[in-house]
């Protein structure tokens, strides 16, 4: 089912419309905008939104239609099951490809393209091994899911560590407590502590962090069947890299990117926060040079 919201709002600047798509999991909202006859899926980062991308459409919504999701546990899309059992069940990669098939299937999409930041670079790997058929070209800013991480590896994969971030994030001053444990040690860097402490500052926000971490624990990076899908069908895959950003660093690409076949690197001048108009620029410059 999809569904275009009524009504005049904010968010519906120009062309930009604002609907829902769902399925027995899941009712998902996203955006659509552009008008171009080329599609590409939008997955944003942490804390985001699916207008995150939105500064594309003036460089290059003339070329592509891009559909910008509220991923799981963000803004207005929600579980159809959100209690704290299902959060722990979940989500395997062949359920996220499943629904996704399904909103292709109703928005008569066949081909798209995928571009991720950050968390969102979780959702388009698992794409790329579940339905590579479907993929034109791969963009990955901050790809972290090439290497998350020791840390979120731990609390959200490894049963006590998972156990530790249940208990922080039902409790008051349990995840405060532990990122000043992470800033003492200098596991993070300031910066980094004041950015996570904004994400938790609230019960709901809490829940949300320890939900993301948990229920897409399953979506780790197959590297072989990654790698393979994209030489075997050929897709084009661009990682962008921020030169400053301290948290996903182009290094962590090294075991990995030089071994797609039709991939390439990118560096620019940003740090983590990288989505912004200097971004727009080097994607569309990537794009129009082949």
């Amino acid at each position: 089912m999809t569904e275009t919201m009524p009504g005049p709002s904010p968010l519906q600047e120009g062309n930009m419309t604002s609907h829902y798509f769902s399925n027995d999991l899941v009712v998902m909202h996203y955006y659509r905008f552009g008008n171009g006859p080329k599609v590409m899926f939008c997955f944003h980062g942490y804390g985001m939104h699916g207008r995150q991308f939105s500064i594309l459409a003036e460089t290059m919504g003339d070329q592509y239609t891009f559909y910008g999701f509220d991923l799981f546990f963000h803004k207005s899309t929600i579980l159809k099951d959100q209690s704290l059992g299902a959060v722990k069940k979940g989500i395997s990669k062949g359920q996220l490809a499943e629904f996704f098939s399904d909103f292709c299937y109703s928005e008569g999409v066949n081909r798209f393209s995928v571009l991720a930041y950050s968390m969102g670079s979780h959702y388009a790997t698992s794409l790329v091994e579940e339905l590579p058929d479907h993929i034109e070209e791969l963009f990955i800013a901050a790809p972290s899911s090439l290497k998350p991480g020791r840390i979120i590896t731990f609390l959200s994969r490894n049963r006590v560590g998972n156990k530790m971030l249940e208990k922080m994030a039902l409790s008051e001053n349990g995840m405060r407590d532990f990122l000043s444990m992470l800033k003492k040690t200098r596991i993070i860097d300031q910066k980094a502590y004041d950015i996570l402490l904004r994400e938790i500052s609230t019960p709901e926000l809490r829940f949300s962090f320890y939900a993301c971490a948990s229920y897409l624990r399953f979506l780790k990076l197959d590297a072989d069947r990654f790698i393979s899908n994209l030489n075997g069908h050929k897709i084009r895959s661009y990682f962008i890299f921020g030169e400053r950003d301290k948290s996903y660093p182009y290094a962590i690409g090294q075991k990995v990117i030089p071994k797609i076949n039709l991939a390439k690197q990118i560096v620019i001048n940003e740090n983590h926060d990288m989505i912004n108009r200097n971004f727009a620029k080097t994607l569309s410059d990537l794009l129009n040079d082949h």
